[in-house]
């Protein structure tokens, strides 16, 4: 319930930037506003994640390319949002439907979860836990572009799985807030 009205207020006040960023998606990229991709969540249950679209259309083309090794394929605007993480800010939709919490490890790809469990296979207890919009390992570890980043990242998510409180998720919460004005999403 308190990931519903954290999600429900954090849409309202940031409903002015939704709207300016879903304009100047349309006007200088002509394509989809919201980015969909597949993610696996709680239990291992698959959902599509949704973000402002940073990448020109079809960035992947069916490969599983990082969008941080991808930076040819960032629309102009897509370089302003990532930093800020203001691309992220569809993923309160994924709060609302129950896909992810505020707090909790970030999604991955059934991809990168096949190969990051073949040497970590710890990482699976992460999914014993609805995903979040922030995590422990994004804001102290910061954005993994490889799979060795990731089980790297993976220590601070399994560290946040033993330490989880209502105290902590307002520390990573009050994180967040400085990675994102200080530009340092990425």
């Amino acid at each position: 319930v308190s990931d519903i009205i954290a999600a429900i207020l954090f849409l309202i006040i940031l409903s002015p930037l939704i709207l300016i960023l879903s304009v100047l998606i349309i006007i200088t990229d002509k394509g989809q506003v919201i980015y969909k991709q597949d993610r696996v969540g709680k239990d291992g249950r698959p959902f599509s994640i949704y973000k402002f679209r940073s990448m020109k259309n079809d960035p992947e083309h069916g490969a599983h390319i990082l969008s941080d090794l991808n930076k040819e394929r960032m629309t102009w605007l897509g370089r302003i949002m990532r930093p800020y993480r203001m691309y992220e800010i569809p993923n309160f939709l994924n709060v609302l439907k129950g896909d992810m919490s505020i707090v909790g490890p970030r999604p991955e790809r059934k991809y990168f979860i096949d190969q990051i469990v073949k040497r970590a296979p710890q990482y699976l207890n992460l999914q014993n836990v609805k995903p979040g919009v922030t995590s422990w390992g994004q804001v102290r570890f910061g954005y993994a572009s490889n799979v060795d980043e990731m089980i790297e990242r993976l220590k601070y998510d399994l560290y946040y799985m033993r330490h989880r409180s209502l105290w902590f998720d307002l520390k990573i919460i009050l994180y967040t807030f400085g990675t994102v004005l200080k530009g340092k999403g990425l």
